[in-house]
């Protein structure tokens, strides 16, 4: 009978997972895809057994989406003030932390953009200028303060390419549906689009600071694995990587 036992206890161990790792769901602005995709790939060498899921898109539809119920367990944000109101609510697990500003840039597949100015953008010629969409995505918010600013929001209105997110307002222009584009200087200095044409950094005066922040949500306050990820992302590490892509710091900033 104890042979017997022990066979069946054999059998049931090969059935059982190998892994034995956390997982966790991180809920991220678009300007972060490239920067926070090596971020993700450094952590997972060094813990291999966790697993990570990174989905993209607009703050302020992950913002309705958690505050709907969406399963994230962390939300890093191109807003701060979406993740603050996610804590007002009760929805954070952790306090809301700064972890980079953004940079908003002009950025053309087809002219040379590094040569461009905001007011450049009045000319005719310029048929599609595609921005995120200002109504949910921090970056198209941004994006129409410096038009605004500059004074070319009314010629270059009726022109608009809106993307739901900066990654898409990105592929538009890519695509050649948008001569010029509005867009995250941590998407032109990605690989895919650094090669293809050069950038014009917008004066950070035109626009309120693009300062990004994060929260642990209220779903991750069990999960150690939610606090090992966002530690690593300010770490040294997390931090060089965000440099690398254009963003700035935020004890750079405070500096300033």
């Amino acid at each position: 009978m104890n042979g017997r036992r022990r066979f069946i206890l054999f059998l049931l161990s090969l059935s059982l997972p190998v892994w034995a790792g956390e997982k966790i769901t991180v809920a991220a602005a678009a300007d972060l895809k490239f920067a926070l995709e090596e971020i993700a790939a450094t952590f997972r060498a060094a813990y291999p057994a966790d697993r990570i899921e990174i989905i993209y898109g607009s703050s302020g539809k992950f913002h309705t989406q958690i505050q709907q119920g969406a399963p994230y367990d962390l939300f890093f944000s191109a807003d701060i003030d979406y993740p603050r109101l996610l804590a007002r609510e009760g929805l954070a697990a952790s306090p809301v932390r700064t972890y980079a500003y953004g940079r908003l840039v002009l950025w053309s597949a087809s002219r040379d953009a590094s040569q461009m100015s905001l007011a450049d953008l009045a000319d005719p010629a310029i048929r599609k200028l595609a921005i995120a969409n200002p109504k949910h995505a921090p970056y198209g918010k941004r994006a129409e303060e410096a038009l605004r600013a500059a004074g070319v929001w009314e010629k270059v209105q009726d022109r608009l390419v809106l993307g739901e997110n900066i990654a898409q307002t990105a592929q538009f222009v890519q695509s050649g549906n948008a001569e010029v584009g509005l867009i995250a200087l941590s998407l032109a200095k990605s690989p895919p689009l650094a090669k293809l044409g050069g950038h014009r950094l917008i004066e950070a005066k035109l626009h309120a600071p693009l300062e990004q922040g994060f929260i642990i949500t209220r779903r991750a306050a069990k999960n150690p694995l939610a606090q090992r990820f966002a530690d690593y992302v300010t770490s040294p590490a997390g931090r060089r990587i965000l440099a690398r892509y254009g963003f700035a710091l935020p004890e750079e900033t405070a500096r300033r």
